[in-house]
């Protein structure tokens, strides 16, 4: 597949759109409670003033702009902005500590930065007290004695200096530079080109049931890859895009907007199911046993009419009765979920799949700008427990060892000022991922665990915990759950209790559920729960079964340290927190 030739630099995108799909609403946001929508032109011309005022204030083809925010118009605006004058944008996760912002802005050399909001701006002056090279730090919102971005907005966009720098800008140019957040040490700066991600974005368009009268809402951090690229993806298709307020309000956006697709990561889509399934359990009677009955029918789906006419008769009618409801929730017109960041249960891909809601599960990396493959809806390309096919131009091989290797276009340039690393990871143009899988039938990738993660007990078995963990988080009693054990004689478990539903079975018990302390050491609740580890243990052989396990009275959150803002496990900083519980588990 060839870059074609008027979208091989990102800012391309939004000419594209204005060209073929030109939009009332390409962007949209909430102000006020209200949306307030951008067309297609007027991205562009805000794009244009904001680039004239970077150019004023001294930033040059090479020059580095932070980015610090939630997901907002003005997000994509300051992106286009600072790209088309061939400077270098750096996404940050507002979640990380200002010690990480010091190290990011140090590590890139940022001039600029833009922040969204009080609480950012003060970690941002923080980290500039240890960052020589920031000059000067912007605010979208409006905040007492900070600057706005909108006096960099000039009044007459200097269009021909602009189309110069354009001009000059290659699609091997180094576009963005995204700090991994890592699971362990310092953040890597991962240097991506225009040609890698927009390679990525044209060649995922065929996976992407949707048209240019599409809707989307976007609510996943924009400083993450994945989220990212949709983006880019969104505007070449003419889909208009509406930033969701807050993740407080993402059920209101939805139902508000009725988009036609959204990306999503396995955490979420596990929070849906497990409210509608709530929701399922407070009927009574007939409609309480039609509901279950369908989703027994879900769990059971296969595409492309595998089960034979007379499941599909048995679907139709669920989809009719209980199916259509769960559309409903989700505003009634969804035609895909991409769903990427970790591995999604099969069974939950299934069971939407069966609702008439398309969840499409890919793999990717930051590194692979993200997708290196997704599962479509057509062409035979969709398999539950697999990703799906690799994308066009990307080529997938499994290493002797079982490690995933990759290459093609969207394949990054490199980490930023570490050729070291660069080296361990990029041998001969294969990029070596650190996941273990396989292509199932030849073509369907198939992701078992991450390389690094893969242990042995003390009786030299190897453990695979995602492929447990994800088992185990089937339970509704059950919200997270680290399995552990490395060169242990056995292996055991963390887990955090799902306490909403907890809670509600306490009651319905008798139990005092005041205390999370005295409920999780109640003997009824460890009964239960160890009922639940029984079950779920039983596809497992021996060697891998839970033995013992732990409950714990805190989720593991951004906020705590103990997952990623992608929402993966940071399972050294999990085992140091709880060293001693683990240790007293294995006396």
């Amino acid at each position: 597949m060839e870059l074609k030739a008027e979208n091989t630099r990102l800012f391309d995108f939004y000419d594209y759109q204005l060209k073929n799909y030109p939009k009332a609403d390409s962007l949209a946001g909430k102000v006020n409670g209200k949306w307030e929508k951008y067309s297609t032109q007027e991205v562009i011309d805000k794009a244009n003033a904001l680039s004239t005022g970077l150019l004023a204030r001294g930033i040059r083809p090479g020059d580095k702009v932070a980015i610090i925010a939630n997901n907002r118009p003005e997000w994509v605006i300051t992106d286009l902005a600072i790209l088309q004058i061939g400077a270098i944008d750096v996404p940050i996760y507002p979640t990380i500590s200002d010690e990480d912002y010091a190290f990011i802005f140090n590590d890139s050399e940022v001039k600029l930065v833009f922040v969204s909001d009080e609480e950012l701006l003060a970690k941002a002056r923080l980290a500039k007290e240890k960052s020589p090279s920031v000059e000067a730090i912007y605010t979208y919102n409006d905040i007492s004695g900070a600057t706005s971005w909108k006096e960099l907005l000039a009044k007459n966009a200097d269009l021909e200096e602009i189309q110069k720098l354009r001009e000059n800008v290659k699609a091997e140019d180094l576009a963005t530079l995204i700090y991994t957040s890592g699971t362990t040490g310092k953040p890597k700066g991962v240097m991506l080109a225009h040609k890698n991600v927009a390679s990525n974005a044209i060649a995922s368009k065929p996976r992407l049931p949707v048209n240019h009268e599409a809707k989307g809402v976007s609510f996943l951090p924009l400083c993450h890859i994945y989220e990212r690229m949709i983006i880019y993806l969104y505007s070449y298709t003419g889909v208009s895009l509406y930033f969701a307020e807050s993740l407080d309000t993402i059920g209101d956006d939805i139902r508000d907007v009725q988009p036609n697709v959204f990306t999503a990561v396995p955490r979420l889509l596990e929070k849906v199911y497990d409210k509608i399934i709530a929701k399922g359990a407070d009927l009574t009677g007939i409609k309480k046993k039609l509901f279950f009955w369908a989703v027994e029918i879900g769990e059971k789906y296969e595409p492309y009419g595998a089960n034979g006419p007379i499941y599909e008769m048995k679907l139709k009618i669920a989809r009719k009765l209980i199916f259509s409801k769960w559309q409903e929730a989700l505003g009634g017109n969804v035609q895909a979920v991409a769903s990427g960041s970790a591995a999604l249960n099969p069974r939950l891909a299934r069971i939407f799949n069966a609702a008439n809601i398309p969840v499409l599960e890919g793999y990717g990396l930051t590194e692979t700008s993200p997708v290196i493959s997704v599962n479509e809806l057509d062409n035979k390309g969709m398999m539950f427990g697999t990703t799906g096919r690799p994308i066009a131009d990307v080529h997938v091989k499994i290493a002797e060892d079982g490690e995933i290797l990759v290459k093609g276009p969207n394949v990054m340039m490199g980490y930023y000022k570490r050729p070291d690393l660069t080296d361990e990871i990029l041998k001969d143009g294969w990029f070596h991922t650190g996941d273990i899988g396989e292509l199932v039938d030849g073509e369907y990738l198939k992701i078992t665990d991450r390389k690094k993660e893969i242990f042995k007990t003390s009786g030299g078995k190897y453990i695979a915990p995602q492929i447990m963990e994800n088992k185990f988080k089937e339970s509704r009693f059950i919200e997270q759950v680290i399995v552990i054990g490395e060169y242990r004689k056995h292996p055991s478990a963390l887990v955090v209790p799902s306490f909403e539903f907890l809670e509600e079975w306490c009651g319905r018990k008798g139990i005092d559920c005041t205390d999370r302390t005295s409920m999780l050491s109640n003997e009824k609740v460890i009964a239960r729960f160890q009922r639940e580890i029984n079950h779920y243990n039983e596809p497992f052989g021996k060697w891998e079964q839970i033995k013992k396990f732990e409950l714990l009275p805190e989720e593991f959150t951004v906020e705590n340290g103990m997952v990623t803002p992608t929402l993966k496990l940071k399972r050294k900083i999990i085992h140091a927190q709880y060293e001693e519980l683990i240790e007293n588990i294995y006396k």
